[in-house]
């Protein structure tokens, strides 16, 4: 069906100015300007200043956590947090995430082997990932996607099993928690991003979490250099330092994140009342029983439907919103990864064709989230009426 004739509402979009996923939720201006005062006073403005310390601080305190590395991205944090763990050879990860996960492991020269995951939580499956294991295979990297936790203690007895390393992207995960425990507490290491559109943020960063005191010591050397405490070079390592101005940042954001947290969940069950009675899709819940950021609101498009969720998502961007396809294709079909073998992921390959990510946070209004709904159910009212409109009538003497 085309998105000509999924252009619903008629005249002129829904909204003028885009909705779009993934606007950032900053500090108060005051605050964080405050902040970055103190920084530019102190005329120290990398090289492990006062403001990264303070963060680090603030990091391993929340989440519980004996140390805190903070770098100057998600992606050096994987590398970092790869380097430091030893991994070498294979390692296990879904496809079902973003490209940066396969590509920052890629770069420092290990070979990302592509998992299929749950069709319920849409993280790494233990089972797939313990038929994948080879003796090259050194670590696994499990990805607790939409905030939602990977099933932390099935894959950590497949590490144990097969004496593997086990690292946890965590970049949509900050400030969640998991079987009572902070997310940040589980494997060898945790890693976060704290990107602009992430729910927590210091604009460009991220942070290596760990109990490991052998482990964190590598990672700060190999952040810096490869250089020790002592000024020692140690090994070749890299520039991953997180500067003093995105450290202040993030120091501001955290006096924001319990209200970002509850405006994003009040349209979090918004979405859920509103698309309730709609068949054809289902929004992805949360286990309130838990910490959660409620950063975003997945839905997925059932295959069967009278529209595809890309004719959703035409019908949505022809009214001015911009909800985003999460991820569309897998990592395993995108370069250079597309041209190796791979084991057969069929709930990746579903979830790519079904997924969409609507847009929600404190700059999107409660109001907004009804309109994005209403034009959700007139989508697929429109879309059943024409499914109606050219099913074939029964023929004389049918029966």
């Amino acid at each position: 069906m085309s998105a000509r004739r999924l252009a619903l509402l008629g005249g002129r979009p829904a909204f003028h100015e885009p909705l779009v996923v993934g606007r950032p939720a900053l500090a108060g201006r005051r605050a964080l300007l405050r902040e970055i005062e103190v920084v530019l006073n102190r005329r120290w403005l990398s090289n492990n200043g006062p403001a990264v310390q303070a963060l680090e601080r603030r990091l391993a305190s929340r989440l519980g956590v004996r140390h805190a590395v903070a770098v100057s991205s998600g992606t050096q944090a994987l590398q970092v947090a790869a380097r430091a763990l030893g991994l070498t050879g294979e390692v296990i990860l879904p496809s079902f995430t973003y490209v940066a996960t396969a590509h920052a492991l890629t770069w420092i020269g290990l070979r990302p082997v592509f998992g299929d995951v749950d069709p319920t939580t849409h993280t790494l499956d233990p089972a797939c990932v313990s038929s994948l294991v080879t003796r090259r295979t050194s670590g696994i990297v499990g990805v607790h996607l939409w905030g939602r936790p990977c099933d932390t203690t099935a894959l950590s007895a497949v590490a144990r099993r097969h004496s593997l390393r086990l690292l946890f992207d965590a970049a949509h995960a900050f400030d969640c928690s998991h079987q009572g425990r902070m997310i940040g507490t589980f494997g060898d290491a945790e890693v976060f991003s704290f990107h602009a559109t992430k729910h927590f943020t210091t604009v460009e960063g991220g942070a290596i979490v760990t109990n490991d005191d052998s482990m964190a010591g590598r990672a700060r050397a190999l952040r810096r250099y490869g250089i020790d405490p002592h000024g020692r070079v140690t090994g070749v390592g890299t520039n991953a330092t997180m500067n003093e101005v995105c450290a202040a940042i993030g120091l501001a954001g955290f006096r924001g994140l319990r209200t970002t947290e509850a405006a994003n969940r009040r349209r979090h069950q918004r979405y859920a009342r509103q698309l309730a009675d709609v068949a054809d899709v289902r929004l992805l819940p949360f286990d309130d029983r838990q910490r959660q950021n409620y950063q975003f609101a997945v839905i997925e498009v059932a295959e069967a439907a009278a529209l595809t969720r890309d004719d959703l998502l035409a019908a949505l961007r022809a009214e001015g919103i911009f909800a985003q396809r999460y991820f569309a294709p897998g990592c395993h079909r995108l370069e250079p990864y597309r041209r190796r073998r791979h084991a057969p992921l069929p709930v990746t390959e579903r979830l790519c064709r079904t997924i969409l990510c609507l847009p929600t946070g404190p700059g999107v209004l409660l109001r907004d989230v009804h309109t994005v709904c209403a034009i959700i159910r007139a989508a697929f009212a429109a879309a059943d009426a024409v499914r109606r409109a050219v099913r074939p009538g029964p023929t004389a003497g049918s029966r």
